[in-house]
């Protein structure tokens, strides 16, 4: 019914094995790990947290074997809401870290979650939209 495949498949990874770069699984996680602390220091930097920002860059120029760019610029978020937002960034960075075993980054995200935990703990609540 159907006719027989003839020709050798073009997705045999032997004959392609050399047409693209490949990283390894750790150096993937570099990667990622360095993405998730690089938007953790925009958004550190934007709150105006500076040594808090100097550790988490050192931990990005360890990633990426430079130094990364500071953030200059303002969102016009609010600090709750910017706090939210690192907590979420530290919490992922926390888990990559984990994952390739990266004790110092592990632990600095752990103490960043803690930190922006702690300030949305302190701030005043917002008033509820529509509530007189």
């Amino acid at each position: 019914m159907y006719e027989p495949i003839r020709t050798k498949s073009v997705h045999t990874p032997d004959d392609h094995a050399d047409d693209f770069p490949h990283r390894s699984r750790e150096e993937e996680l570099d990667i990622q790990l360095a993405g998730h602390l690089a938007a953790l220091l925009a958004v550190t930097d934007e709150l105006g947290l500076g040594e808090a920002g100097d550790r988490v860059a050192e931990q990005v120029a360890r990633l990426r074997g430079a130094p990364p760019a500071r953030h200059a610029g303002r969102t016009g978020a609010s600090a709750p809401a910017l706090h939210r937002r690192a907590h979420a960034l530290a919490g992922r960075a926390l888990v990559v870290a984990a994952s390739r075993a990266d004790t110092a980054v592990a632990i600095l995200a752990a103490e960043r979650m803690d930190a922006h935990t702690a300030a949305l703990a302190a701030a005043p609540a917002a008033p509820l939209v529509g509530a007189h």
